[in-house]
């Protein structure tokens, strides 16, 4: 059952915060799950990079960290209403100052599916989706932010057909689309933290909606 999430987690760099990065953590994690990744990207980007680690604002049912929506049985009825209540999130962050053209999006599992179900449809600077799936039935727009796409050719708990299946998705579009396939599992080896950087470099350059 949903409840009001937590506060989320920040981490703010040593001079005026220029652009923001959101950390969406998988299914059973939580907020802090993600946020030393953060802040070693904040440490190699080029520019004040704000961490903000969203908690998802359900409970997982074992007792232990957080869902966006039940999983195991999958409940794909609760999605809309996990994406108005992340769309609403980032919106109210992006009153902060910091607008969602100077943003980037980055989710894991779980994350990466929420990130793209409702970041392709705001004016992001980027999505990274970090071993993500789409939502049945669930359509990119032609009109969406660059999407950087990883995805373990291991991975046993999301399989790399899901990578294949949002590329012919994102196609659609003429916005920039990477895809990065690496050899491993469930998870963001440090394999991957180099293109995570450039993309943040290149779009937190030239923010906006590309299409």
């Amino acid at each position: 059952m949903a409840t009001a999430a937590p506060a989320p987690l920040r981490l703010q760099p040593n001079s005026p915060a220029q652009a923001r990065l959101v950390l969406l953590h998988g299914w059973g994690a939580d907020a802090d799950d993600l946020l030393s990744l953060g802040e070693v990207l904040a440490e190699q980007t080029q520019i004040a990079l704000e961490i903000v680690a969203l908690p998802a604002p359900e409970r997982h049912p074992q007792g232990v960290g957080r869902q966006w929506y039940g999983l195991f049985p999958a409940n794909w009825d609760a999605v809309p209403a996990a994406i108005t209540h992340l769309r609403a999130r980032l919106l109210e962050l992006a009153e902060g100052g910091i607008p969602l053209e100077n943003t980037v999006v980055l989710g894991f599992s779980q994350g990466a599916a929420m990130a793209l179900a409702t970041g392709c449809e705001l004016p992001l600077a980027g999505l990274v989706s970090c071993s993500g799936y789409p939502h049945p039935g669930w359509q990119a727009p032609s009109k969406r932010p660059p999407v950087l796409l990883l995805h373990g050719r291991q991975d046993e708990v999301v399989p790399c057909a899901a990578a294949n299946s949002l590329t012919t998705q994102l196609q659609v579009s003429d916005a920039e689309l990477t895809v990065a396939l690496f050899d491993g599992g469930h998870t963001i080896p440090e394999s991957t933290f180099p293109a995570i950087k450039k993309a943040l470099d290149t779009w937190l350059k030239k923010p906006g909606v590309e299409g």
